[in-house]
């Protein structure tokens, strides 16, 4: 078992539910553009209204998968891939309005660190 990749899953996934359930109504200097929060970032980056919702719907889910995949490791590879993709479409959203590269910081990370959970699950990676 490897401690490292547990605590990645921790890290990521109460790092997104917090992003999306405690701090999605406050400004945070990582939100794109001027966004003061949630609903104006996806604004900002011109997504429907609707898009949020279901983009956060989906990030919640596989944030929970993430942390029960500690539990049952058959959900591992699903949950880290998908919030992988999530991750990487908002860095593009950053580079899409310009945002200076500081901002898309946090998605770069937890990319990274989704990409090694999900890579985990074929090879041992050891820190």
């Amino acid at each position: 078992m490897n401690y490292v990749i547990i605590a990645m899953q921790v890290v990521v996934g109460l790092s997104i539910l917090n992003v999306w359930l405690i701090q999605n109504k406050r400004a945070t200097k990582w939100r794109g553009g001027t966004a003061g929060n949630i609903i104006e970032e996806f604004q900002v980056y011109g997504l429907p209204i609707w898009s949020c919702y279901f983009i956060g719907a989906l990030k919640v889910v596989l944030a929970v998968l993430l942390i029960i995949s500690i539990w049952y490791p058959e959900l591992k590879e699903f949950s880290a891939l998908g919030l992988a993709t999530l991750l990487l479409g908002s860095i593009l959203m950053h580079f899409k309005i310009k945002d200076p590269l500081y901002k898309s910081f946090p998605a770069f990370l937890f990319f990274v660190m989704c990409t090694l959970i999900a890579a985990s699950s074929h090879i041992n990676i050891y820190f």
